[in-house]
């Protein structure tokens, strides 16, 4: 069955590190010769879209600003939306710190004055950042706590990885007692809604291909869209078979061209 869009994870997916996975390139390519829309996301909030689009064409895919939607764009669309006026913390690298700024939202680190922490992929975060954090919403009772993103790791090729947000924002809430309020991130449906938004394609019509069970698959099956497991990331054919019947991908892939068979 052939689909109206497609939308891409990224690592694990289409490259693994700094190396693009093979058949990658010749399936965009094809898409783009059917001339059927293709959109890219990732839960790495450390990359603004630009560095991504920067990325994949070196790597030989060309990509246009608008195909690319990362935790970046999802956290301040989501603060546009419910908390225009907020007062800002993010823990988290430069990349949503300059987009929060160019958003017009105020960052400070003024406990006092916060009305929203954000948890990120923070390879920056230290005891003062936490410390903000406790002294917001627990010392002052004030604000909400939202995540970029629930990964617990971001993986690395040959088996290694980073403690991702989910490390964060476990630190935070163990201090705190006060739970996440909001994920923005996938398996979030969330990022599906921004991923396809200006596109007239019913989510029905559509397909998620990613290497993430916890996080493609599951966003897939939340947002109403069919389904595709790629085993070049994380993500393996016995834990498929584990799962039970309606939690499974649509389709198991042992790489991404067999999406054109």
């Amino acid at each position: 069955m052939t689909h109206d869009a497609y939308v891409f994870d990224l690592d694990g997916t289409i490259y693994l590190g700094d190396d693009l996975l093979p058949g990658s390139a010749e399936t965009i390519a094809e898409l783009r010769r059917r001339g059927t829309p293709v959109r890219f996301v990732s839960n790495n909030p450390t990359r603004s879209p630009r560095q991504y689009v920067d990325k994949l064409g070196r790597l030989g895919i060309e990509v246009d600003l608008a195909e690319v939607v990362n935790t970046v764009v999802t956290t301040v669309d989501w603060l546009r939306e419910h908390h225009p006026q907020a007062v800002v913390f993010p823990i988290a690298e430069q990349p949503l710190v300059d987009a929060l700024t160019a958003a017009g939202f105020e960052v400070s680190d003024d406990a006092s004055r916060v009305d929203v922490v954000i948890a990120s992929y923070d390879r920056g975060f230290d005891y003062r950042k936490l410390q903000v954090a406790f002294d917001t919403l627990w010392f002052h009772r004030r604000g909400i706590l939202v995540q970029t993103n629930p990964d617990r790791y971001c993986p690395f090729p040959g088996g290694r990885g980073e403690p991702d947000c989910a490390a964060i924002t476990a630190a935070i809430e163990a201090c705190t007692q006060v739970p996440c309020s909001q994920n923005l991130g996938k398996p979030d449906p969330v990022m599906l809604e921004a991923a396809l938004r200006g596109l007239d394609v019913a989510p029905g019509r559509a397909v998620m291909v990613g290497d993430r069970l916890a996080t493609d698959i599951a966003m897939a099956k939340a947002g109403g869209l069919a389904s595709a497991l790629v085993l070049t990331g994380d993500s393996t054919r016995d834990e498929v078979d584990a799962l039970p019947a309606d939690a499974r991908p649509d389709l198991v892939l042992d790489r991404i061209d067999a999406l054109l068979d």
